[in-house]
């Protein structure tokens, strides 16, 4: 069964080196914490407790200058009553 592992792992590390090499990721800098903070502020005033790593992907997605967000988490909405960021839901 050894074998057959090391197969699988070896086509599922080839398979996510092409992914991730035509995919950009977007990273965790200063400037999507920053962002990330003023977002969970605004929300903080309007009554609304969103789960934190939903605030930190709007974060780091208007850090990065991405003005929409394709999602079905229905927190996204609320994000984008207090962020510049338009969210399509599906």
């Amino acid at each position: 069964m050894a074998g057959v592992k090391s197969i699988r792992a070896r086509r599922e590390e080839s398979f996510f080196q092409r992914l991730f090499s035509r995919i950009r990721v977007l990273e965790c800098d200063l400037k999507a914490v920053e962002e990330s903070s003023n977002i969970a502020v605004k929300l903080a005033m309007i009554g609304c407790e969103i789960n934190a790593l939903d605030v930190l992907i709007a974060g780091i997605a208007l850090a990065n200058g991405v003005e929409k967000i394709v999602t079905k988490d229905k927190y996204f909405t609320e994000i984008e009553k207090v962020a510049d960021i338009k969210v399509i839901a599906y």
